[in-house]
This record gives C-alpha cells, structure tokens and sequence, in this order.
C-alpha cells in the first residue's frame, strides 16, 4: 500500500466507524413512515454536518449523515481520458446492477463518481464492521481494477496497431 493511501484510507475507516451509528428513527412529518434522512432531508436537526477527506483534488471522499442513515459519496483519481472512460464505464456496469450491492446507489452524488447509502435496516441486518470492510476493500481495489483494465486496453490496441500496420509492408 502507497504511503499516502494508508492515512487517507485509516481516516475514511474511523469516519465510517464513527458514523455508522445508525438508529430507527420515524419520520417526523408523515406518521410510521422510515425514510433515509440524509436522502430527503426534511428536518435539519436529524442531519449531522458533512465531512469530506481529500486525498488530492482529484481522490476523496464525502459522508454525509443522519440519525437513520449515512451516504458516503467517493471520487476515484482519474489521471487522463482514458481512466476517466473506464471509470465511467464501469462505475455505470455497477451501478446497473444496483440492487445486488444492497448498499449501492444507482445515481452518485454531482461530482463523484460512486455513492453508497447505508441505512439502520443495513447495520441491523449486516454486521457494521463488515459493511465497513467492505467499503474500505471497495476503494483499495477499484484503482488497481482501473489501472488493470488500462494496461489490458493499451496491450491490445498495441496488438491490434501492430497487426493493421502488417498490411503496409
């Protein structure tokens, strides 16, 4: 692990820790109605302030949370064009198949990449420090999924300049 991933990633992992103390909480406008408050925000005082953790301008990480909900919203490093499409072709193939990553978003917050909603029916279901372990797996792996998927895109455009250009000869 880069020596400058290992502090950022420890300070996501204890912010997620921390606000991942999530409890029931029925709406406070509609009777019997449990709707993610970080999500409609309809009352102030049930929503905690917003943190973001940068890494450089272009790597961070924004929780957002509430009394019944937390939504983590991440922007993975994208260096050039290339990264950027493949970022964004697959981050949208995840995000089609939304409802297998119960806690994923199929829509991300404007100016990131991916979002995560995580609600009190989630950390009651799932063990909280799993959720955790999963997110923080999610933002180790995804840059070198990213940056596997360049170096095979760059061989095989190689590959395939190589046999094009055997016609000239």
């Amino acid at each position: 692990m880069a020596a400058t991933l290992k502090p950022y990633l420890n300070a996501v992992r204890t912010t997620l820790e921390a606000a991942m103390c999530l409890e029931n909480f029925y709406s406070q406008r509609v009777e019997r109605h449990n709707k993610p408050e970080v999500e409609i925000r309809s009352s102030k005082e049930v929503l905690f302030t917003p943190l973001e953790i940068c890494r450089n301008e272009k790597e961070k990480v924004l929780i957002e949370g509430s009394i019944n909900s937390l939504r983590m919203s991440i922007a993975i490093k994208q260096a050039d064009d290339i990264e950027k499409i493949l970022c964004h072709k697959f981050m949208r193939f995840m995000m089609m198949r939304a409802e297998n990553f119960f806690i994923l978003r199929r829509k991300p917050i404007e100016g990131y990449d991916i979002s995560f909603l995580i609600t009190n029916y989630h950390t009651e279901q799932m063990y909280k420090h799993k959720l955790v372990d999963f997110v923080m797996e999610f933002m180790t792996e995804i840059d070198k999924e990213i940056s596997e998927m360049k170096l095979c895109l760059n061989g095989r455009g190689r590959i395939s300049a190589v046999e094009f250009l055997k016609n000239f000869n």
